[in-house]
């Protein structure tokens, strides 16, 4: 008796071929390969985000610190952010604006290990001369002499 050619057929695709496998296996490879590097490249992204708001955070801390204390001078200062960030250090340089009392204040974060710099701030900051501060004291205390003298 002869056997029957659909039999034949099944039998002979009843498994996967080697070469199938293979090609499996390499697509899989290819693919797994790629999801790795996207998840790496999403945690490096992560920490750069991590690293620039820290740095706006903390050169924003200094502006208004300068605001909030007065006595704005022009120069340059730096320094580290301390212990809590050994990452960081800080320069900042006040320049005359042009007006009287008006400053630009520059303030620069930098990565202390490479120099490389994360985060830059620039600004305008007014501060009344002190040449009219005391003007203003005389003729402040002129109009109070006044006023008692009616």
């Amino acid at each position: 008796m002869k056997p029957n050619p659909c039999v034949q057929i099944l039998r002979m695709k009843r498994g996967f071929s080697l070469i199938e496998v293979i090609v499996a296996v390499a697509i899989l490879s290819i693919a797994l390969v790629g999801l790795t590097h996207g998840i790496s490249t999403a945690l490096g992204s992560s920490k750069e985000a991590e690293l620039q708001t820290t740095a706006a955070m903390y050169a924003a801390g200094l502006i208004e610190k300068l605001r909030a204390e007065g006595g704005i001078k022009d120069g340059q200062t730096d320094g580290d952010c301390g212990a809590e960030l050994p990452l960081y250090r800080w320069t900042e340089s006040i320049t005359a604006a042009g007006l009287d009392g008006l400053h630009q204040v520059d303030v620069s974060i930098l990565n202390s290990r490479s120099s490389r710099e994360i985060y830059a701030l620039r600004t305008l900051l007014f501060e009344p001369p002190e040449d009219s501060v005391d003007s203003k004291d005389k003729s402040g205390s002129k109009s109070k002499k006044r006023s008692s003298a009616s």
